[in-house]
């Protein structure tokens, strides 16, 4: 047993039934954060578990979003099944399903019913479209409601079709808004006693992310278009062709334009007519972005950290996945950690993105294997005793390697 400071959530217990990516991303960042988090998976194991490429027969898919949880494997379709689920509910602080609306009321296991056990229990559904309006029975992955929220149709080239975002954060917004609202929930139990019923959806978190996008939809009447990796409305500002790949810039404020001017070696730009303000610079966009590329294409990526470094000039080289992980800052910060798996070994993992100077938390523990705490949490949360826990495991109840072994 780990030992040390677990973090500010210590003590809370997280009902986690959910799947996939957005679910198990919210239920993660509790687990981060210090809560127990019993992961219920049927028999054959969150979906996830059978996406390829494999380390040690563990699907990298899994690990990625699984961190720090217990693994109980129960058949929800099974009468049994459901009653154990509703036990368990009546011993734990929050609740998070995906579930497409109306799966978890069929099985007996809504939010009526189970506050009804347990009046303090936080419920939080997650789906694509919430659980009102004319969409809500809509299925719904990353790329749906990229393309429902507005946000595919602004990434990608000017003048070519849209693409979707790398990241899939029209999952992982809703492992972002999940966690805010079921924090805003605990905190009101405090005085009420009483926990609450919360609906994200992931179309919504997606159009709330729009941010100054929607505001310039509202501003202009038009729909803002891709533009690559520049800015909408501030000029110069993103990828710019160096000798060997590629420098970020990024000229937020009127403050960096004579900086940037000067590291190019044309301080002249600065006093330019055409250039003189944001709103000239967007104006002739096109003449200035021209201007900028054919000097930062003559020197090195390396070459133009150097100088951008010594104008104080906000740039970046444009890093891989491997490269930016392999960072000395993000070692540093930890946000690359080693955790030992019972069958992949030692896996690196991304650690927490949330930090408490002063307070270092216990390590992170890796995923768990399919019902390897199916046993443990059953015997020491519920009481189920052996004879129990065999006739359960017997009738498919109950699964896992634990339970198989036991």
């Amino acid at each position: 047993m780990a030992s040390g400071w677990a973090g500010p959530l210590a003590g809370l217990k997280v009902l986690d039934l959910t799947r996939v990516l957005a679910g198990p991303y919210a239920t993660q960042s509790l687990g981060d954060l210090g809560a127990e988090v019993w992961k219920v998976e049927p028999p054959d194991g969150d979906d996830t578990r059978r996406f390829p490429p494999f380390v040690g027969g563990e699907s990298h898919y899994f690990l990625a979003l699984n961190r720090s949880k217990k693994s109980l494997a129960i058949d929800l379709k099974q009468a049994d099944g459901q009653a154990l689920l509703r036990r368990l509910a009546a011993e734990a602080d929050i609740l998070v399903e995906n579930y497409r609306p109306g799966v978890m009321a069929r099985l007996g296991l809504d939010y009526g019913t189970l506050s009804a056990l347990n009046p303090g229990l936080i419920y939080c559904s997650i789906s694509g479209f919430g659980q009102t309006g004319p969409l809500k029975d809509k299925p719904a992955f990353d790329i749906v409601t990229q393309a429902m929220s507005g946000a595919l149709s602004v990434n990608g080239e000017k003048g070519r079709a849209p693409v979707k975002l790398g990241l899939p954060l029209g999952d992982m917004v809703g492992g972002v808004y999940g966690p805010i609202a079921i924090l805003a929930a605990v905190h009101e139990r405090h005085a009420t006693g009483r926990g609450r019923l919360i609906d994200i959806s992931l179309q919504d978190g997606l159009i709330g992310m729009l941010g100054y996008l929607a505001q310039l939809a509202f501003v202009t009447d038009e729909d803002p278009q891709p533009v690559g990796s520049m800015h909408p409305t501030l000029v110069p500002y993103g990828a710019f062709p160096a000798s060997d790949g590629q420098i970020v810039i990024a000229v937020l404020s009127e403050a960096f334009w004579p900086k940037l001017c000067r590291a190019l070696g044309r301080p002249d730009l600065a006093g330019e007519p055409r250039f003189a303000t944001l709103a000239d610079r967007r104006e002739n966009r096109d003449e200035l972005e021209a201007i900028v590329s054919g000097i930062t294409a003559q020197q090195t990526v390396a070459e133009w950290e150097a100088r951008l470094e010594a104008h104080d000039v906000p740039h970046a080289p444009i890093l891989g996945v491997g490269a930016a992980l392999d960072h000395p800052h993000a070692k540093v910060r930890e946000m690359v950690v080693t955790a030992e798996h019972p069958s992949a070994g030692d896996i690196r993992m991304t650690g927490r993105p949330v930090k408490f100077p002063g307070a270092p938390q216990t390590a992170l523990t890796a995923p768990p294997r399919l019902g390897e705490h199916t046993v443990e949490v059953l015997r020491d949360v519920l009481g189920c005793q052996e004879t129990e826990l065999g006739d359960l495991a017997a009738r498919g109840v109950i699964g896992g390697q634990v339970a198989d072994a036991g």
